[in-house]
């Protein structure tokens, strides 16, 4: 299971990487990524930037001050190992990558993977849910007996909740594999044209057969 601090990491590598960002901007993109519920503290998010320092994964760009408050404001910059680090935690396609919040993190950066890394990781997270989501349908009809109804519509909204997420990631994955197929023909051209591929279906080519036997007499 990847650890807090891991995500934060690798949130912070994801949001420099588009560009330097001070603290403050820094979490409130973070509260923005991890979702509804999960409020980032700046006692969690200084002490990560500090280690991220220390491992030269981010460097201070310049210090600002805002005309409100007129207190320093720190500019944090990527350095090079960490663009490393963050196209090599991008590219890990393990159990760690399908966790709940490492998954939404990783899915806010997938335009910096390619198709194929995308693609496992959103089967991975499937098959995950999926295997969750069976336990506890079939524990559902035992539990529904043994207590009360508020306990098991929470359990019903659970479930609900992850079936609407592998709907979810089933058009995901059908819209990748759409994206990586081999195009069909370009647009306007009507497979009578010049241009067009010639019709090799059986009525193409006993059409074809058809015109050579009857050209000579023409």
């Amino acid at each position: 299971m990847a650890r807090r601090g891991e995500t934060i990491e690798l949130a912070v590598l994801g949001l420099l990487h588009e560009g330097p960002m001070h603290g403050y901007e820094l979490r409130k993109r973070l509260n923005l990524m991890l979702g509804w519920g999960r409020v980032l503290s700046y006692g969690s998010l200084y002490p990560a930037l500090k280690k991220m320092l220390r491992s030269n994964l981010i460097e201070e760009a310049s210090t600002t001050v805002t005309p409100v408050s007129r207190r320093p404001r720190i500019v944090y910059q990527v350095t090079a190992a960490g663009t490393a680090e963050f196209e090599r935690l991008m590219s890990e396609v393990g159990p760690a990558a399908w966790e709940d919040d490492n998954f939404d993190i990783r899915f806010a950066f997938f335009s910096s993977t390619d198709m194929e890394i995308r693609l496992r990781v959103l089967e991975g997270r499937r098959i995950r849910l999926q295997e969750r989501l069976d336990r506890v349908q079939s524990q559902l009809s035992l539990t529904e007996k043994e207590v009360d109804r508020y306990a098991a519509e929470l359990q019903r909204h659970g479930v609900e909740s992850v079936e609407r997420e592998v709907r979810w990631l089933s058009d995901l994955i059908n819209a990748e594999r759409s994206a990586g197929s081999p195009p069909g023909p370009a647009p306007g051209t009507a497979y009578g044209d010049p241009a067009a591929p010639p019709d090799v279906s059986p009525d193409g080519l006993a059409a074809a057969d058809h015109h050579q036997q009857r050209s000579p007499q023409q």
